[in-house]
């Protein structure tokens, strides 16, 4: 059964189309415009009540939220493709805090970035240079914390790629390319040293090349 992915030129349905890239799982897509407000319509939204991307359906199964679907397709396929989970129970341990650490401390300081550079202004909305200054201010103090924790392993939960670091990917990329803030990756040399790893992935470098970001 082919998985489909909703929404695939946008961040989060990105992060889990380069997870069933890593897990060999074949999928297709179907484009949802959002500049177009289709993920409001009636017939989205029976699919995804919060009108929000991604959703995949897989046979008749549906699900929603990007990291419950990273979580399922890796568990479901763990001994197919990369593992991204970790081998053993700890290890599994650390690949759920990262994700949560993502999820909780990184996401949300970007996200914001991600509104007031490039979606508000795109979209001839207001947006405000003070919740750019507090959202930088707050994602440098993530990004130490990482930068710590990255002059001790490779990778955020070990020394193996997880879903803890794919799950970095899409977001990142936005801060690296678009809104030329790479600088708050470069500086920190641990960080640079491991985005390069990462988003050298060829997982990652063919959702690119399939999938083109929205045209900020």
């Amino acid at each position: 059964m082919v998985v489909k992915v909703y929404g695939p030129d946008y961040a989060n349905p990105k992060r889990v189309i380069v997870c069933l890239i890593e897990k060999e799982i074949e999928f297709e897509t179907i484009h949802v415009d959002s500049f177009k407000e289709e993920h409001k319509q009636p017939e989205y939204l029976k699919l995804q009540p919060f009108g929000l991307m991604p959703v995949i359906q897989d046979g008749d199964y549906t699900l929603y939220e990007s990291r419950a679907i990273l979580r399922y397709y890796s568990e479901k396929y763990k001994n197919q493709g990369t593992d991204l989970l970790g081998k053993t129970i700890e290890e599994r341990g650390l690949v759920e805090q990262w994700l949560e650490v993502e999820a909780h401390n990184y996401y949300p300081p970007i996200y914001n970035l991600v509104m007031h550079v490039l979606v508000h202004p795109y979209k001839g909305e207001p947006f405000d240079p003070k919740v750019i200054q507090e959202s930088e201010e707050k994602l440098g103090k993530v990004l130490d914390i990482y930068e710590e924790r990255l002059s001790k392993t490779k990778y955020l939960a070990g020394d193996f790629f997880s879903l803890a670091d794919l799950s970095h990917l899409p977001f990142t990329h936005y801060l690296m390319n678009h809104m030329k803030k790479g600088y708050m990756v470069r500086e920190r040399k641990h960080v640079s040293a491991w985005w390069d790893d990462i988003s050298n992935r060829p997982s990652w470098k063919k959702v690119l090349q399939l999938y083109k970001d929205p045209n900020f």
